[in-house]
């Protein structure tokens, strides 16, 4: 198996986070709904309806295009896909074929430490289908979902491994959502994967046949259907079989595709342009203004992240996996002048408690200020590391009140009286004798010991410094 590569090409389905549809003025968001109550006769394609384009999934399309370094033409329009399929109750699609809103870009993205590059060979607009639900006793139709919008993402087949689809379509997820365009929450069923896959010799350079496989709804179940589908092809040839161009499903239970239908051509689907929708234009003027609103976006903000404030590789990809989390970290390290404090509380304990509460970073009560407040009062001395993380950080959480509020009202300021604290380490040291001795005959890690009753008596007010420096100079 080692002797073949998989030549992969992806394309994603990302549905444009608007308040209507695409073509009608039906609620876009259609999650966990009643089924069939998000429906007009348009969307449902009834006769003599009119169709009209929602200028904001075109506009947030374009956005998307650009970020992805796309060509913008000055001229696009829509065309119909003809096909018949319960999902479809035009029975058509209004998609885009030869006129479509960008083309001829790339990604650029980390994988296994290095960098990679995947030709984008157009980003186009069209609508979505409804939903099927297979039973027992038959296909139940939902058509909520029918004229949601959304941009079809189309690679190049640059992609040669498990791992740099995975990272390629990660990558895109966050860019989509650091341009606005798009949500891409995969549980709402907002980012959809079809993979196309052949596979050839090593050192060959003509590809082998093509096998689609659709509507992934998962980055693991993406990369479980690429590791099957290439073994299973290996495996056909190697045994003298012929791949051949088909379209595949991937049943989820047994991790295995299946087949479902042979492969249509671009003409089976008698593309012409939509007669009720005339074509779009626009200026260059308007794409140098799509791309002046385009943000500092994830890969450029990470290894920002990593020269400007000293972070970590992985810190910093974790900090950049949502622009909202990113800019809750920098406000914070900035507003405290400490980017490492900041970077350690947002990663390890609000994250944490927003993983356990499943909510995200703008449900948050603590604001990146208050973290800012917090992180000052450890380093002026005012309050320990621990009464931060403790007691004040758990009451700002869950009540959203100011760091100070909570130290001030709870009487949990730093002790760096030094006469209290040597009161305090003189009967600790009293208390444990065979400590001290273990500290004058060289064991170093027994002073821990002491230093850890001493700020218990305190209720970890004491100053930790002082309290060491102290038992230090006692005991000598």
């Amino acid at each position: 198996m080692t002797q073949y590569e998989p030549i992969i090409g992806l394309e994603i389905h990302a549905q444009i986070n608007t308040r209507t549809k695409m073509f009608c003025s039906c609620d876009n968001d259609s999650f966990r709904k009643e089924p069939n109550v998000n429906t007009c006769p348009i969307c449902m394609g009834f006769p003599g309806t009119l169709p009209t384009v929602n200028k904001e999934a075109y506009l947030k399309g374009l956005k998307a295009a650009v970020a992805l370094n796309c060509n913008i033409p000055l001229f696009s329009k829509f065309d119909r896909k003809n096909y018949f399929y319960p999902d479809l109750p035009k029975g058509y699609q209004i998609s885009q074929y030869d006129k479509p809103v960008s083309a001829n870009g790339y990604i650029d993205f980390e994988v296994d430490g290095r960098m990679k590059r995947v030709g984008i060979t157009r980003l186009h607009l069209e609508d979505d289908a409804g939903k099927l639900t297979h039973e027992a006793g038959g296909t139940l139709c939902d058509y909520n979902r029918s004229g949601t919008p959304l941009m079809e993402i189309v690679s190049d087949p640059e992609i040669y491994s498990t791992k740099e689809a995975s990272a390629y379509a990660r990558e895109m997820q966050k860019i989509l959502r650091y341009v606005g365009s798009s949500d891409c929450d995969m549980e709402k069923g907002m980012m959809r994967f079809d993979i196309n896959i052949s596979i050839r010799k090593k050192g060959e350079t003509k590809f082998g046949t093509k096998v689609e496989v659709k509507n992934l709804n998962s980055f693991r179940f993406l990369e479980k259907a690429l590791e099957y589908e290439f073994k299973r092809q290996v495996e056909a040839l190697e045994s003298g079989e012929v791949v051949v161009q088909e379209t595949r499903g991937f049943d989820v239970k047994n991790e295995v595709t299946v087949s479902q239908r042979t492969k249509e051509e671009a003409q089976d689907y008698r593309y012409f342009p939509e007669p009720d929708l005339p074509p779009m234009t626009i200026t260059a003027e308007d794409i140098e203004k799509l791309k002046r609103e385009i943000p500092e976006l994830p890969l450029s903000r990470k290894q920002r992240f990593v020269s400007e404030y000293g972070l970590a590789q992985e810190d910093a990809r974790q900090l950049t996996e949502a622009p909202e989390l990113s800019d809750f970290f920098e406000e914070a390290a900035k507003i405290s002048g400490n980017p490492k404090s900041a970077n350690a509380f947002t990663t390890t304990v609000l994250l944490k408690h927003l993983n356990e509460d499943q909510v995200g970073i703008t449900q948050s009560k603590i604001t990146p200020a208050m973290l800012a407040e917090l992180i000052k009062l450890i380093d002026s001395g005012e309050i320990s590391n621990n009464v931060a993380k403790g007691e004040v950080f758990e009451e700002m959480y869950k009540e959203g009140t100011p760091p100070s509020a909570i130290v001030e009202r709870k009487g949990l300021k730093q002790v760096s009286d030094t006469g209290l604290i040597e009161g305090l380490c003189n009967k600790v040291i009293e208390e444990n004798p065979e400590a001290v001795e273990d500290i004058k005959n060289g064991k170093d890690r027994a002073i821990g010991s002491l230093i850890g009753k001493v700020m218990q008596l305190s209720k970890g007010q004491a100053n930790p410094g002082i309290v060491a420096d102290t038992i230090k100079k006692l005991i000598k």
